[in-house]
């Protein structure tokens, strides 16, 4: 993650990390449309089990384009503790990877939730983002069923699928991106 210095006038970014599996499809585009849509964000995507440095397959990429996107240099990247240093938030795609981050990461589980639990939990602001996540207590939430938090891998199906998960995505973070602080005005 970029931990360059901002200056004093400036904002802080708010952070967010989106994750999945192997950082392929999912993540990818939750990465891609939160920085088309905000921004003001600072978004980095990684997988709990991803190999490094792999291209997204054509069926990914031919999903991002129907939702309006692309990323033509993506190549999968594995979550490591540099990606967490400084997170508001990290957007999981499946109760398993939150199982995961409560292992490996937690440091930051208490910022860790899927997106679907951010939407069925949080209510819009105000107070900030932030005090509304923290009174989640994410780290100690019992989680749901897969079939009631996860955002299908569609890993192995074909492009209807894939496509399905880029349509349910977008859906899913058009309301997301309403629990957000607002983005910060232009001076």
């Amino acid at each position: 993650m970029n931990n360059t210095s901002t200056p004093a006038s400036a904002p802080p970014s708010f952070r967010v990390v989106t994750l999945c599996t192997g950082n392929a499809t999912r993540s990818v585009i939750a990465q891609l449309w939160l920085q088309k849509q905000r921004p003001d964000l600072v978004v980095v995507g990684g997988g709990t089990l991803s190999i490094e440095g792999l291209p997204m397959s054509p069926r990914t990429r031919n999903a991002l384009m129907r939702v309006g996107l692309t990323d033509p240099g993506h190549r999968s990247h594995q979550l490591v503790a540099d990606d967490l240093v400084d997170v508001d938030l990290v957007l999981a795609m499946e109760v398993d990877h939150v199982n995961w981050i409560r292992r490996e990461h937690p440091e930051v589980a208490d910022r860790t939730a899927t997106l679907r639990r951010l939407l069925s939990d949080m209510q819009p602001g105000p107070p900030a983002f932030a005090t509304r996540l923290a009174a989640l207590e994410l780290s100690s939430v019992k989680l749901a069923s897969a079939e009631v938090e996860d955002v299908i891998d569609p890993a192995g199906g074909d492009q209807d699928e894939f496509d399905r998960c880029a349509d349910e995505l977008a859906a899913l973070l058009a309301e997301f991106v309403q629990l957000l602080d607002p983005p910060p005005e232009d001076h």
